[in-house]
């Protein structure tokens, strides 16, 4: 059984119910010791990931580092002189790395927001009179900022986007196209991914990438032994300690909603002195990875917009927490 917040305690098999869970796996030193599917998903079936897919953006970022293909102290400008026209201007691909530019960008979904421009632009790609038709052009009309840039974190998924179209610019490749070559058949995945595109073909990065939950479960024990798979180094292990070492920060408004520490290279930092790493997204979506513990839980969830995400996200993370304990005592 597991202790939750509000004094209740629940099953597995209750918290899987009551989380509006479609899929859940847990590993634990490389084996799969539970999987589920539920509300017609299946093994075979993939799942909108949303901001989960960030943490594949960061990623590809690292490998692209190591290749010697991107430098993240460089400008957004190095890689997108276009973007000079904007607030984007004096950025680093660090601070899109960190969501810590000083960009104004509107994440709620109010009438006429940024992000509800976004959702029209990519997801629903309908074209309403004077709004971008596309996630470059919803960018290239960013020009106001709030701040300088660096000085603290503030999640907004455009931050992502912007750096799908510097990883593009450094490879040649599309978000699709690197995906694929740089990690998805690297590590052997059992099935294809989608990613959503916009009018102009952009995958999606801040929020498009469609997985199997197993394929999930490969990707984070691919995390767990360092970046390697069938003896080929796909992620830097460097990049990866690096990431879990992030330190930025979040502000105390944050934290009374995040069950989490700290935000860094698209990743948040569960647990700091851990050094867990987290994948969420809108939902219920979650891939959790302790590579100190051989442990990792992958959920995959459609959480009603009427209901608490925060909240799911809190209980998500206390019943991780407990699994993991239950396995490796810790």
């Amino acid at each position: 059984m597991i202790g939750f917040e509000d004094g209740t305690t629940r099953s597995v098999d209750e918290f899987l119910q009551r989380g509006f869970t479609n899929g859940f796996l847990v590993l634990h030193r490389g084996r799969i010791v539970f999987e589920r599917y539920l509300n017609g998903l299946a093994r075979h079936k993939q799942h909108l990931l949303m901001s989960v897919t960030k943490s594949f953006t960061g990623t590809l970022t690292g490998i692209l580092v190591n290749k010697g293909l991107l430098d993240v102290a460089k400008q957004v400008t190095h890689y997108l002189p276009e973007f000079a026209v904007t607030a984007y201007r004096g950025a680093t691909v660090q601070h899109l790395l960190d969501m810590s530019s000083g960009v104004v960008y509107d994440e709620s979904l109010n009438e006429g927001s940024h992000m509800r421009k976004a959702l029209y632009a990519g997801w629903y790609r309908q074209h309403l009179p004077g709004w971008p038709r596309t996630y470059w052009e919803l960018m290239l009309s960013l020009d106001k900022a709030e701040r300088p840039h660096g000085t603290r974190f503030n999640y907004r998924s455009i931050e992502t986007s912007v750096l799908g179209f510097v990883l593009q610019q450094a490879s040649g490749l599309s978000m699709a196209d690197l995906m694929s070559q740089e990690i998805w058949a690297p590590m052997g995945a059992e099935e294809d991914a989608y990613i959503v595109v916009d009018d102009a073909g952009f995958g999606i990065a801040g929020g498009g990438l469609c997985a199997t939950l197993r394929d999930l479960g490969r990707f984070a024990q691919l995390l767990i032994e360092g970046g390697a798979w069938g003896g080929r180094q796909i992620v830097p292990q460097s990049w990866i300690e690096e990431t879990r070492n992030g330190k930025i920060e979040l502000q105390d408004d944050d934290r009374q909603l995040l069950p989490v520490g700290a935000y860094h290279n698209q990743w948040w930092i569960e647990d700091a002195g851990r050094r867990t790493i987290w994948a969420r997204g809108h939902g219920g979506q979650t891939v959790y990875v302790d590579p100190d513990a051989e442990f990792a839980a992958v959920k995959l969830s459609a959480i009603p917009d009427d209901v608490s995400v925060n909240q799911c996200w809190i209980d998500d993370r206390v019943a991780v927490l407990a699994i993991r304990a239950a396995l490796s005592g810790c």
